[in-house]
């Protein structure tokens, strides 16, 4: 089994009720910012690093899984929404490889590729996650607190005024296996790996915006025209 990912989950599945009333017509992967669809951006992330896609569903799924393209596996959650971790747990047996990646399809970049930037960071001899991170004043519509400090080896603990987690990871298949619940979210994997101290950040050096609200897509549209 490859210690290098080829398989990237991205996260589709929510309700997007920060996004409403935008929502209330299609699922948030669907909303367009500058002219696309936002599962469409980071579906060009993966295509540019060479990972084959996964995308979960739950909310509007149909509408979702008609928008992917074929070469693109929709696991739609039902009757229940699994939660990120939940999420990641049942499409594994459809994933390859000893780690895998995650993105959150509410994300946009101004710089290089995250995804690369993770790939060329990972050790599996040491880390059983490695979180993508950016530092508050290069966030673009971000109005949350931070969630992680990252000591000199890049091990990282919890911390409000700390880096922001972009949504973008690395991550051991077998600890998202052997977590013992069928709905659960990445933090629950995240505090035991920080305890081992086997959880790891790197920084990303462009902009990331979060895009959560309605609000937050002209300034993400901004951003992209400024790259």
């Amino acid at each position: 089994m490859s210690d290098h990912p080829t398989d990237l989950m991205i996260f589709g599945a929510g309700f997007g009720t920060r996004m409403a009333p935008l929502t209330d017509a299609m699922p948030k992967p669907l909303i367009p910012v500058s002219g696309r669809p936002l599962v469409d951006h980071a579906l060009a992330l993966a295509r540019e690093a060479s990972l084959r896609c996964h995308v979960n569903a739950h909310y509007r799924a149909a509408q979702l899984a008609a928008h992917l393209p074929v070469d693109v596996e929709c696991h739609v959650e039902a009757p229940d929404i699994l939660d990120t971790g939940g999420g990641l747990k049942a499409a594994l047996p459809a994933m390859e490889g000893r780690a895998v990646m995650t993105l959150n399809s509410d994300a946009l970049w101004a710089g290089p590729n995250p995804l690369s930037l993770l790939q060329s960071a990972w050790d599996a001899r040491d880390m059983q996650a490695l979180l993508l991170l950016v530092p508050v004043s290069q966030t673009v519509g971000y109005q949350r607190a931070g969630n992680f400090s990252m000591d000199a080896k890049g091990r990282l603990g919890r911390d409000p005024e700390g880096y922001v987690f972009t949504g973008a990871q690395i991550i051991d298949r077998q600890v998202i296996l052997e977590h013992p619940e069928t709905v659960f979210s990445m933090n629950a994997v995240w505090d035991g790996l920080i305890e081992a101290g086997t959880c790891y950040g790197t920084v990303y050096p462009g902009r990331w915006a979060d895009v959560g609200t309605p609000g937050a897509i002209p300034l993400a549209e901004a951003m992209l025209r400024d790259v």
